[in-house]
């Protein structure tokens, strides 16, 4: 079958990669305190296109009579886009919280890729069929794939050939096998990942045309010479039933030192030609930012439930002032939703014949969604209000000396015991307050690319000529006006 099964995913990470974290060294990432939740996650993910409830929604029959990943296949219609918005929502509510690096949200990059087959066909026709293949294999297989982007940098006032070169990943040398790089990337969920499109982070290269810095391909996460350097997770920093988020989501970042690791010519996706990897940095997130934006959606509908149960089980849900605060997340929800419905409707043919969601209403929808957050965030804390960070934790409430005067004060009617206001208080300080609140909202700015490339992606993608030309009707202005670039 196409289709893994957990198992299959988990056996496939089983590789003896070199993954390290908190100074220990992993002998496998299923079994492993910080990894395990994650991989059992992503392994539920992978049941689930299997078990009879949930087939339909997580995979589709192709022409030949297989099952395939939904979130994996080639978007052609507007049906396949709400397809994959069904998957997802049936995957958040399965697991009971928001994951963003499962696969689905990075195989679009593949797609971006496959559109720019004339342009790469003008480098090396090798590489466009290396992707070709590689989205095929990516879906017939239904292979874990992550992506891998930004890099240590160094000094940014300065060439990478001026410095230390391995801050940046570049190409060491060229060989019968492949090419040998070295350098470093940043990816979550690459320890549990079995493969990672890594591509350079640089956007200006200036009068280059060549460059060993201009370099894209596919990287096994077991291969030789790849070592994975992780960041200590919050998982069993404290017990879970205190902080159930940080203990189950977190998504654990890795950064990728390539150590002269040798990439076979199948799996050079470009190389050298900057016009390749300028194009590709331009329309990375083409297809990808829908499912990202997407995940920001659900993280809006956490704070909205979390906000709205603590201010019912006291009554202040019927003051004005309280219901304008929550119509304020509501409405920052539903702009997401607008947003990703409208590039929907209003989707566009790509290139290479693909239906790409409407890039303006796209990136602005996702300007929207990630720029809002923090404020949207703090909004939710407002409303959950200063008991979040004051309320002790369950032990507390367990002990024979103090859990009785604890139910008594948290005890609100006859609808919320202790037990239960505890909980929501303590989803909702990890929601909001915890050291993984925190990370997650570092990552939401972050996670494509910086606010600011959120931006200039809105005016690459605006539909400025139709603004122009309004203007050039109603002012009377000359033809010449329009022809200014």
């Amino acid at each position: 079958m196409a289709l893994r099964t957990g198992e299959d995913y988990r056996e496939s990470i089983r590789d003896g990669r070199a993954v390290w974290v908190n100074g220990e060294r992993v002998k496998d990432v299923t079994t492993h305190p910080m990894f395990k939740p994650l991989v059992d996650i992503r392994a539920r993910i992978y049941d689930m296109a299997h078990e009879q409830g949930t087939a339909d929604v997580m995979s589709y029959v192709d022409e030949t009579g297989e099952r395939n990943n939904i979130g994996y296949k080639l978007p052609f219609t507007q049906e396949d886009w709400h397809a994959k918005w069904r998957s997802i929502d049936a995957v958040m509510h399965e697991v009971g919280g928001v994951v963003t690096r499962v696969g689905d949200e990075t195989v679009g990059e593949m797609w971006s890729l496959y559109d720019g087959k004339d342009v790469l066909d003008e480098v090396d026709p090798r590489f466009s069929e290396n992707i070709r293949r590689h989205i095929d294999l990516v879906l017939k297989e239904d292979i874990f794939h992550v992506s891998a982007n930004t890099d240590p940098k160094g000094d940014r006032s300065l060439r990478p050939q001026e410095q230390d070169p391995d801050m940046l990943l570049h190409v060491v040398k060229e060989t019968d096998a492949g090419i040998v790089v070295r350098g470093a990337k940043y990816e979550t969920a690459a320890a549990y990942a079995n493969q990672g499109f890594v591509k350079p982070t640089i956007a200006n290269w200036g009068d280059e045309k060549l460059s060993d810095y201009a370099v894209g391909f596919i990287v096994n996460m077991g291969a030789e010479g790849l070592k994975h350097i992780c960041r200590t997770g919050f998982t069993g920093r404290a017990p879970a039933r205190d902080y159930p988020l940080s203990n189950k989501f977190d998504e654990v970042d890795t950064l990728l030192v390539f150590d002269n690791v040798l990439v076979p010519w199948e799996d050079v996706l470009f190389y050298r030609h900057t016009r390749a990897a300028s194009f590709i940095r331009g329309t990375l997130h083409r297809y990808s930012a829908f499912p990202y934006t997407l995940r920001l959606l659900y993280y809006a509908d956490l704070m909205i439930g979390a906000a709205l149960f603590n201010v019912r089980q006291t009554g202040l849900d019927k003051q004005q002032a309280v219901r304008e605060k929550l119509a304020e997340l509501a409405v920052y929800r539903e702009t997401i939703r607008a947003h990703l419905i409208a590039a929907i409707a209003m989707a566009e043919k790509s290139p290479s014949g693909l239906l790409m969601p409407n890039q303006s209403l796209l990136y602005t929808g996702r300007v929207q969604a990630v720029s809002r957050l923090p404020a949207m965030m703090h909004l939710a804390r407002e409303l959950c209000g200063g008991q979040i960070c004051v309320t002790p934790d369950s032990a507390a409430f367990e002990d024979p000396d103090t859990g009785p005067w604890l139910k008594k004060y948290y005890s609100v009617n006859q609808f919320w015991t202790a037990e239960d206001r505890r909980k929501l208080l303590h989803f909702a300080r990890d929601l909001l307050n915890s050291d993984y609140a925190s990370h997650r909202l570092t990552f939401a700015l972050f996670a494509q690319s910086p606010p600011f490339a959120h931006l200039n992606a809105v005016y690459m993608n605006f539909p400025f000529k139709e603004t122009l030309e309004f203007v050039h009707d109603a002012a009377g202005l000359s033809d010449t006006v329009l022809q200014q670039r």
